[in-house]
């Protein structure tokens, strides 16, 4: 039987952790003289319906199990992206709720895509709002409250594994609670880092403040209409690429780096496989980049390196227009929308880790193939990795190829085109922003359909959450009684 009571609690808990998550933007916008009331009134909203969740319930137990951990990470999801809606639909200045759940799904999913067509003209207040749902998205509102609110510190370890992006949950320390804390900590130190090198190299204080939200949440909101080529600095480009780069790498990789550990980072296979094919991938872009002309050599490999570490990540920043290419490098870029970032980072996509245990795996078939009475165990970071996970990993892959595709048919038959519609699904799925088609670097979704807009938010909940949190809800013994 599910604890529906207790989860309601929880709701609570995460509804008045929202309202308070708003009121810095009621800052901005005083700040700039822009009328507060949507975004206060959205705040008072969910501070009334959390306290009132959270009184009715409170003296329910915190027993959660892991089909409570699946169900309150889900719906936890909807809940955020009804009460982010509300700031865009007080103040009208996103109408109707296909657009509003769009546009708030892709900031909290922190894939990017969005439907406005003039991002400079919307409110201060607003825009940091909207910067603010990508950095709630980043690693999670569920680790945030695991590591904030002790009333989940109780199971609370199912929760942190329903919600963590890749196969494995590696914890620094021995009390979820504490290994949540000390992974935001490095999440907010990292991005008031990478708001005063944006400051320092001319961002004013509102743009680096919101880049810096976005970039360390590798979700590619920007304050501007042309993204980061608006800035032509490279101190401001490479701080991007550097920061886009750690937002991308496991969290628990940094932590170790930073507490001077380097052997458990070195340790890491899925770490140097990462690091080592964003460069070599950056170089072999280079050349036709260069080639085109009319860019420097610095410049070209700017641009490459640039592109490669924001497609990779799952950022989505943009600082050319790489459908300008010829057809072969569009279709390269293309590709890297299947990659993603390392597992426990804020990035999306397939992750690496799940790669290189492909990969393996199908080498070590091949010896195992000449040699079938031999033992030949699959390691990654030193450890065998067991069946179950390779299975997992094979599963993933599979599910997550047969939704690009089937979604991908579901917009053709809306009556879009293949190019476009694969390039949709590819970067929502993978919670990139960016894609091919007319959803190019340089273009938005605004042309779609309310009902193709609500598909893809859709698709969007699906790649941020692994897929698997969300479609064994669909199954029938998720819901059967123990």
């Amino acid at each position: 039987m599910i604890h529906f009571k207790a989860i309601a609690k929880i709701m609570g808990a995460l509804l008045v952790l929202i309202a308070l998550l708003m009121l810095p933007g009621i800052g901005f916008s005083l700040y700039y003289d822009e009328d507060p009331w949507p975004v206060l009134t959205s705040s008072v909203i969910a501070m009334i319906f959390g306290v009132i969740l959270f009184l009715s319930f409170s003296k329910q137990d915190q027993n959660i199990r892991k089909r409570e951990g699946y169900l309150i990470v889900a719906i936890s999801w909807l809940v955020m992206a009804g009460c982010g809606m509300l700031p865009y639909i007080l103040s009208n200045e996103i109408t109707g709720f296909a657009d509003a759940l769009f546009e708030t799904m892709s900031g909290l999913t922190t894939t990017g895509a969005s439907i406005l067509t003039d991002i400079e003209a919307m409110p201060k207040g607003l825009l940091f709002w909207r910067s603010m749902t990508q950095w709630i998205g980043g690693l999670g509102i569920i680790v945030l409250t695991v590591a904030i609110f002790p009333l989940l510190g109780i199971g609370g370890i199912e929760l942190f594994v329903a919600e963590s992006p890749g196969p494995t949950s590696d914890k620094v320390h021995p009390r979820i609670s504490e290994t949540a804390k000390r992974l935001w900590y490095v999440y907010v130190g990292l991005t008031l880092a990478a708001m005063l090198m944006y400051w320092a190299g001319g961002m004013t204080f509102f743009d680096a403040i919101n880049h810096a939200l976005t970039t360390l949440a590798t979700g590619g909101f920007s304050t501007k209409n042309s993204s980061m080529a608006y800035y032509d600095s490279a101190f401001i480009q490479y701080t991007a690429i550097f920061f886009m780069f750690l937002a991308g790498t496991n969290f628990t990789v940094i932590y170790f780096g930073l507490v001077g550990k380097f052997k458990r980072v070195l340790r890491s296979d899925e770490f140097k496989t990462y690091a080592f094919s964003l460069i070599a991938i950056a170089v072999i872009l280079y050349f036709p980049i260069f080639a085109r002309g009319g860019a420097s050599s610095e410049l070209a490999f700017r641009n490459s390196l640039f592109q490669v570490v924001s497609l990779v990540t799952t950022t989505g920043f943009v600082s050319d227009d790489y459908t300008t290419y010829n057809e072969g490098v569009t279709f390269f870029f293309f590709m890297l929308l299947f990659i993603g970032g390392s597992a426990g980072s804020t990035a999306g996509g397939i992750k690496f880790v799940r790669h290189l245990t492909f990969i393996k795996n199908s080498w070590l078939e091949f010896k195992r193939l000449v040699h079938p009475r031999a033992i030949v165990p699959l390691m990654i970071n030193g450890d065998r990795v067991t069946g179950r996970i390779i299975t997992h990993i094979m599963n993933f892959l599979l599910i997550y190829l047969l939704i690009f595709v089937l979604g991908a048919g579901v917009l053709s038959i809306m009556g879009y085109d293949l190019l476009t519609s694969f390039g949709a699904v590819a970067t929502s799925l993978g919670n990139v922003g960016p894609g091919i088609g007319l959803v190019g670097p340089v273009n938005n979704f605004a042309f779609f359909s309310p009902g193709a807009k609500i598909f893809l938010s859709f698709i969007m909940l699906l790649g941020r959450l692994e897929l698997f949190t969300i479609l064994i809800l669909f199954t029938p013994f998720f819901w059967r009684a123990n």
